[in-house]
């Protein structure tokens, strides 16, 4: 469904990314942020899924000033490898990234944003800093308490686990009693990377109401 793109960002970098279009007159866009793993499988699935919902749908690859077109899997040394891209985050070059995105997909209609895991933490702050956007979801981002204190523009929702062993729910209380006006969940029982059908932590049930609440929140604020 989908196909790769390239993309341009502020500073003149040129990142590449996926982009998958609905067979009808789009509802919007809505731009994905990858987990620590590229613009994997599973970034691509997203991405259908959202086409398959009315959304033009894209994910840019956001490491792709480190290592053009690194894509993972989820194996414990295949996440050895993905965790040295985050050892020191260069999150202004990564909204660039972001905002390059966004605004390729401007001319579409209301634009949202939705990320996974590190690009939880990209998704809120780019509700924060970024121009163009409706509305943000953010899944299990482990940063977003860190920049907590920075108040999102658009309406926001957020998805956390109760298991995550990378984000404690003090974390998550922290974030709730900062920013009331934000949507938070958490799932019983669920652990980091729920969302991922590839990964061991999936989590079906929170998963599939996760997504019913992100599809819900699209439709409410990309109008």
């Amino acid at each position: 469904m989908g196909q790769a793109v390239i993309l341009t960002a502020s500073d003149g970098f040129r990142l590449g990314g996926y982009r998958a279009d609905p067979a009808v007159q789009p509802k919007g866009a809505v731009v994905v942020i990858q987990e620590i793993f590229g613009v994997n499988s599973h970034i691509r699935n997203i991405c259908d899924r959202l086409a398959k919902e009315g959304y033009v749908a894209l994910a840019p690859a956001i490491f792709d000033r480190i290592q053009p077109d690194f894509q993972s899997g989820y194996t414990p040394e295949e996440v050895a490898v993905a965790r040295k891209f985050v050892a020191a985050p260069d999150w202004p070059a990564m909204l660039r990234d972001t905002q390059a995105a966004i605004d390729a997909v401007k001319d579409v209609g209301p634009v949202g944003i939705i990320g996974f895991c590190l690009g939880g933490s990209i998704a809120y702050a780019a509700a924060t800093k970024l121009s163009g956007l409706s509305t943000a979801v953010g899944y299990y981002g482990g940063a977003v308490v860190r920049f907590a204190d920075d108040r999102p523009t658009v309406p926001t929702q957020l998805h956390f686990g109760e298991k995550d062993g990378g984000i404690p729910l003090s974390d998550v209380e922290t974030i709730r009693a900062k920013r009331p006006e934000v949507e938070v969940f958490v799932y019983p029982g669920a652990q980091h990377g729920f969302g991922c059908d590839e990964r061991a932590s999936y989590d079906k049930a929170s998963s599939d109401l996760a997504w019913q609440r992100s599809l819900a929140f699209f439709g409410k604020n990309l109008k």
